[in-house]
């Protein structure tokens, strides 16, 4: 939705792009209906036609006839987005960015790249292999990198590498009046003028369309994967509260429930104790790895857990980390006609029991299976609800009721997600209405018609 004045004139925008990009465009409904949605549960809606630029200048061209036309512009990167960010909630112009999929330039000695927007998160991992470098930001969907740095995306190696905002040296960004911005340099840091990255960074489409991202990258690591089993869902928690506040060094920390450990076993071809358990990876030299571990271990006794299981070296390891990625999609296979809706919270560590123990009292009273994972080494933590159609009011009070508690204890309604449709009324309580005003501000500024992915992030005028 555009704002007051002229009418959006759908009708010249299909007419302009038609005639300037044949090849690219098209107006069909099997396309249409596969930009209507993303990876969440929130309901579609098709756009009026689905654009594929290649350059960054094709990309400032339709956006500059959208601009013209007052048509609504929604990217859309591997449509893997959790809060709906990708969904044309007022149709216009679904400009797909799959085609921005070029990898400009990897430069080793700098441990930087330049990568389109469209390249995918794997795809870039194997071109780099050969260097010995990779980029660690891990949402465990083959995400694009755009769409990546659009949400702030996060993951598992997040407690050691950081999230995308700590990893994105610069952009390439089209704003809304099709004027192409460069931002950042290659330079690892910088005091010079506003940091419009970060600004771009998050922002979900709604001030600019990221169209290419200059990258951090970082060696591949020696790592070794464990896993320990604890007695209590409290226990398995306190012991990465205790980790972290030893200030020890571990590439990666998961947390899974009880339920999900169950579904692993019934699944998978890994066996383990149905108790909370902890994944982790350590990273460094053999000695590095067993002096951290050797703590860890002490850690998780003191905290009730049974002591670090070692994979063998090989298929194994990598079998630990693939049953992390596949465990929720088998709960959810569990469950036939089901949809899964995951929470997406983010605490101070030191809440991080309290609000996950909390959590887990609400699923238990509720009838709904769900499950409780987390990149618990930052204080970040899904509840995944495994729900049917007629559920649906039901876990929308629960996640609700999850977000409100995070909030309360000092959090943030979206770790990793984004806002897109689904945290868009959490904003007001989590920012408060002189940070929301500024916000709205800074959209009117940059997209003084309302064009950019509207109807995502920013709560409505009307309620702030």
């Amino acid at each position: 939705m555009t704002r007051r004045g002229t009418p959006p004139d759908i009708g010249a925008a299909i007419a302009a792009l038609e005639a300037r990009y044949p090849a690219s465009v098209t107006t069909g409904k099997s396309a249409r209906r596969l930009h209507a949605s993303d990876e969440s549960h929130h309901e579609g809606h098709e756009p009026d036609i689905v654009v594929h630029p290649r350059t960054t200048e094709e990309v400032a061209d339709i956006v500059r006839i959208a601009a013209r036309n007052r048509v609504p512009i929604t990217p859309f990167g591997a449509g893997s987005g959790l809060e709906g960010g990708a969904i044309p909630q007022f149709g216009g112009i679904s400009l797909d960015t799959s085609e921005l999929s070029e990898i400009f330039e990897i430069r080793s000695d700098d441990m930087i790249a330049r990568v389109g927007a469209g390249v995918r998160r794997l795809d870039l991992n194997r071109a780099l292999r050969d260097t010995g470098l990779f980029f660690p930001v891990d949402p465990g969907a083959n995400a694009s990198i755009g769409g990546m740095a659009s949400t702030g995306a996060s993951g598992t190696n997040a407690v050691r590498y950081g999230v995308m905002r700590e990893n994105v040296l610069g952009l390439t960004v089209v704003t809304a009046d099709g004027n192409i911005v460069k931002t950042g340099s290659l330079a690892r840091k910088s005091s010079s003028g506003y940091d419009l990255t970060r600004l771009f960074v998050g922002s979900e489409g709604t001030l600019g369309i990221i169209t290419d991202v200059t990258l951090r990258l970082h060696p591949i690591p020696d790592a070794v994967s464990a896993h320990a089993g604890f007695e209590t869902l409290a226990g398995a928690v306190n012991a990465v509260t205790d980790i972290k506040r030893a200030g020890l060094a571990i590439g990666r920390v998961e947390l899974l429930d009880a339920p999900l450990v169950e579904v692993i076993n019934r699944r998978g071809a890994m066996r383990l104790a149905a108790l909370p358990t902890l994944f982790f990876e350590f990273h460094g030299s053999t000695s590095d790895i067993a002096s951290v571990s050797g703590t860890v271990s002490e850690i998780i006794t003191e905290n009730g857990g049974g002591g670090l299981q070692w994979p063998t070296p090989g298929e194994q390891t990598t079998a630990l980390w693939e049953t992390r990625r596949d465990c929720l999609s088998w709960a959810k296979a569990e469950r036939p006609g089901s949809q899964s809706w995951p929470s997406d919270v983010c605490v101070p560590i030191s809440r991080l029991a309290e609000v996950i123990l909390a959590t887990r009292e609400d699923v238990a009273r509720s009838h709904i299976p769900a499950h409780i994972v987390g990149h618990v080494g930052d204080g970040n933590f899904h509840c995944v609800f495994i729900h049917l159609p007629e559920e649906e009011h039901a876990v929308a009070e629960l996640a609700d009721r999850i977000v409100t508690r995070a909030l309360e204890a000092g959090g943030t309604a979206s770790g990793e997600h984004g806002v897109g449709l689904g945290k868009r009324k959490f904003q007001l309580a989590e920012h408060g209405a002189a940070a929301v005003a500024l916000m709205h501000s800074l959209k009117q500024t940059l997209d003084p018609l309302g064009i950019l992915n509207p109807g995502k992030v920013l709560p409505d005028l009307s309620h702030t």
